[in-house]
């Protein structure tokens, strides 16, 4: 565990150089081509097996350790944002309108460093190590659902994972056992009403005026439909009804997003929209299209497994402190790979407490503390070494 720990310390520079290329060089969901080419090729270099195009556009890589033992699988997500970067940093994204605007560099720069580390070690690991390089987590269907079908986590006995956190301390880990984040849906809803002039409005059917009824009644669903002890969230993100000033629109077409924990929550809030959808256009004699497009279900951790990164975490260089944190009503297709083996995911604070101004995630002036990478890399490690140290993980290892 020391040598982990040491040997990540030395390749710390080495870790943010990858970080800040990957950030230059940003690719977005479903069209990464050079950064899995960077992945594998990284990952070949260390003498390791190597897959590609995995469910599409992954990469994972095994590292078979010198002694028998389970399987643990890490996971890091590589694509980008269609967001202009406004930072001036030396190392700002040189590709117009993307950007590394999450972290999924730093994800990806962690990871890879400590394979390069584990595989130094490896005559000393007691089992096998899988490294998961995920495409697309920004956009659904994202790519953990076609890699998990193309046999990523085959023999895999737990898997962990972690998301750098820009507005969290850094040296904090953030955790939380049970859902940790939401399950990410969308909808549409497309009024058709009855187009005229603006003049003789009774000659229509308003579908702008609809529409706005329809955004009002919408919000009953949570404050009216949903147990207060249920989080939930029902948001209209767009209204489009564009015409000319003196024109009533025919059409207006509404979209927006839900966000829920539990799956009866999520199934109740589906119908609930068609339900007031019907309702209002009805009471105007208007008809509409409906369409709920389900996302990523929620993030579940894994109580066992945890505590178990917890325990761990109190030995991890750079680890300040360890937060129960609330559920986080963003989404992550992580949840994919814990529906189907046990594990858990954790946030690593990035925060620089030097910064005058903090900026959230998906924001063009988002920026990471790349101290940060260190801390992510080494609990990682010190999870995978602790777990295939023991049967369970019931115990670190000392």
């Amino acid at each position: 565990m020391e040598q982990l720990f040491s040997r990540l310390a030395n390749y710390q520079d080495e870790m943010v150089e990858i970080r800040r290329h990957l950030h230059q060089n940003p690719e977005l969901s479903f069209e990464e081509v050079e950064t899995p080419a960077f992945i594998a090729s990284y990952h070949e270099a260390l003498g390791l097996e190597v897959r590609t195009g995995v469910g599409g556009r992954g990469v994972v890589a095994k590292l078979k350790g010198g002694k028998p033992g389970k399987t643990v699988a890490l996971r890091a997500d590589f694509d980008a944002l269609p967001i202009q970067e406004e930072n001036a940093s030396p190392y700002k994204s040189k590709v117009p309108g993307v950007m590394h605007a999450c972290g999924h560099d730093g994800h990806t720069a962690s990871l890879l460093v400590l394979a390069k580390v584990l595989t130094e070690l490896k005559e000393e690991v007691e089992g096998t190590i899988v490294f998961i390089h995920q495409h697309a987590e920004e956009l659904a269907p994202g790519g953990a659902i076609a890699m998990i079908e193309d046999g990523c986590l085959d023999g895999v006995d737990v898997i962990y994972g972690t998301h750098l956190w820009a507005t969290m301390p850094t040296g904090t880990i953030g955790f939380r056992t049970g859902p940790v984040m939401a399950a990410a849906d969308s909808f549409t809803i497309k009024v058709q009403g009855k187009g005229g002039h603006g003049a003789q409005p009774h000659k229509t059917k308003d579908s702008i005026v609809i529409g706005a009824q329809l955004v009002s009644n919408l919000q009953q669903i949570v404050s009216r439909r949903v147990n207060p002890l249920d989080a939930a969230v029902v948001s209209v993100g767009a209204f489009e009804a564009k015409n000319a000033f003196n024109v009533i629109a025919d059409t207006a077409k509404l979209t927006g997003t839900v966000r829920t924990f539990k799956e009866e929550v999520r199934v109740a809030i589906e119908q609930e929209i068609d339900r007031i959808a019907k309702g209002t256009c009805l009471a105007s004699d208007a008809s509409y299209e409906y369409v709920f497009k389900r996302g990523y279900p929620a993030v579940v951790n894994h109580k066992d497994d945890t505590e178990f990164v917890v325990d761990v975490a109190r030995k991890v260089p750079g680890v300040i402190e360890l937060e129960e944190i609330e559920p986080q009503m963003g989404g992550e297709d992580y949840s994919y790979y814990l529906e189907r083996v046990p594990g858990t995911f954790f946030f690593t604070g990035a925060l620089d407490d030097s910064w005058e101004e903090v900026f959230p995630h998906h924001h063009p002036k988002f920026k990471i503390n790349e101290d940060a990478l260190l801390i992510a890399a080494s609990l990682l490690g010190a999870a995978t070494l602790s777990y295939l140290k023991q049967d369970s993980p019931t115990k670190v290892l000392s």
